[in-house]
């Protein structure tokens, strides 16, 4: 995977996870949320039902009133209260029942058939005994009882094989002067049914809010992955063109490196070399002649001689310049004491050099970086600063080394150097040298000269 597509993998992930995360937790709310209000629908449905059962049932208790406290139970009494109740209803199968506490039951509107039937044992589809709960309820007091039912506008009946059960609240009193329980109930599957498109609206609505989560998540993802992408083409863009001018640097480099050496051998060595064969082929011709010429043959070969260290030292100040063996054999600190002697015979300006700190184990890499960056200063105070005094320090404080070059010079408009395209070439090396270390470079510069700190990480 290229790097490019590694980042806008690393900035899509986090926020799929995220929005993945987002969208589990909605979810969850949501459905507590739905329970809840599923729970709290349902309460307040049943508590409404509740009293009403309970008030149709005291209606039918008023109705029969005057009959139960006549004290009579002679069977036209008896038969006119379950006329009086049989006549009563509400709604499609709203009724009311009678048994007496065997389970017999005495009186039923809607289904006639189960008139005078025992149904004592009779069992629902869960094995429950609806007709004994419904007697114990009453000879407790009375109240609430929840039992299946056949619904009565389904054409079924009870134990006859047919049709299903649904779930009732039933509210059933004594009437303990006849040894009757009466009743009556509502059936709930009306309060199934507007829970169930409760809940299908809610999980609607979950389903919903979920695609709005994917929708953005993708949007999302696609706005990222698509600004990655823009970015990443902007930033090759930008490093082809920074990688170009670097290639064009290094090339200036070699070129103005190469031309250097080219002057120093043309106008230094093959100068001194032409001079020293002249000598040598005067010197020949003298020793041929009369002893006064041999005595000059000889000046002329000492001449040489001398010259010949002068071309020996000047080869050497040539590969100090590109690469000092004191640096690989005695280290940094040695190889810059020997830089700032050099450079101060070679410019004629006095540089005070100072070394603090253990930098044994420095990396080979650091110590060439800190070395071209003091070779580059030391060049730039020589070509444009005007100086009288150099002062260059290293030194390691903690983990890092620093090299400071102060020079009392007349300064320059860092800013301006630093963003001009035909300037700045040095500081713009130097600052590309340290960053491929890990380090940094800090210039200061006024009129009353100028600093320029190398900081590095000490790396063995």
């Amino acid at each position: 995977m290229k790097l490019r597509q590694k980042v806008i993998f690393l900035a899509i992930a986090p926020l799929i996870v995220a929005l993945c995360a987002i969208a589990l937790f909605v979810r969850q709310q949501a459905v507590t949320l739905a329970r809840e209000q599923h729970a709290t629908i349902q309460q307040a449905y049943l508590a409404s039902r509740e009293a009403e059962l309970k008030h149709y049932v005291e209606l039918a208790s008023h109705a029969i009133a005057h009959l139960t406290a006549s004290g009579r139970s002679d069977p036209a009494t008896l038969d006119e209260a379950k006329r009086i109740l049989q006549s009563l209803g509400f709604g499609d199968d709203g009724y009311f029942f009678v048994y007496d506490t065997k389970g017999r039951n005495l009186m039923h509107p809607r289904q006639p058939e189960l008139v005078g039937r025992d149904l004592w044992n009779l069992r629902d589809q869960h094995g429950a005994p609806t007709i004994q709960n419904l007697v114990a309820v009453a000879q407790k007091g009375g109240g609430l009882v929840r039992y299946n039912w056949v619904k009565p506008s389904s054409g079924a009946s009870p134990g006859a094989g047919a049709g299903k059960p649904v779930p009732k609240l039933g509210y059933v009193v004594p009437i303990p002067a006849w040894g009757w329980v009466m009743g009556s109930g509502l059936y709930l599957d009306d309060i199934q049914a507007a829970l169930d498109k409760v809940d299908a609206r809610q999980s609607r609505n979950i389903e919903t809010t979920l695609w709005w989560i994917a929708g953005v998540a993708i949007l999302s993802a696609l706005a990222v992955g698509s600004g990655g992408l823009a970015l990443n083409v902007s930033e090759s863009r930008v490093a082809d063109a920074k990688l170009k001018a670097l290639a064009q640097r290094v090339v200036d480099g070699q070129e103005q490196e190469r031309a250097r050496l080219s002057r120093d051998l043309h106008d230094g060595i093959s100068q001194w070399l032409v001079s020293i064969k002249l000598q040598i082929e005067a010197g020949i011709i003298r020793m041929k002649g009369n002893p006064e010429q041999q005595e000059k043959a000889r000046a002329s070969f000492e001449r040489t001689a001398d010259e010949l260290n002068g071309v020996l030292g000047e080869v050497r100040r040539i590969s100090h310049g590109l690469r000092p063996a004191l640096l690989d054999d005695l280290g940094l600190a040695a190889a810059l004491e020997h830089l700032s002697r050099e450079f101060a015979e070679h410019s004629g300006m006095p540089v005070a050099y100072s070394g603090k700190g253990a930098l044994d184990g420095l990396a080979p890499a650091v110590s060439t970086v800190l070395f071209r960056v003091a070779q580059e200063a030391l060049t730039n105070i020589e070509r444009h600063a005007g100086a009288r005094r150099i002062d260059l320090r290293l030194e390691r404080n903690r983990e890092r080394v620093l090299l400071t070059i102060a020079d009392d010079g007349a300064g320059f408009d860092a800013q301006d150097v630093e963003t001009h395209p035909q300037r700045g070439i040095g500081l713009r090396n130097m600052a590309e040298r340290l960053d491929a270390v890990g380090g940094t470079l800090g210039i200061s510069s006024t009129a009353a000269g100028t600093t320029v700190c190398a900081s590095v990480e000490f790396t063995a």
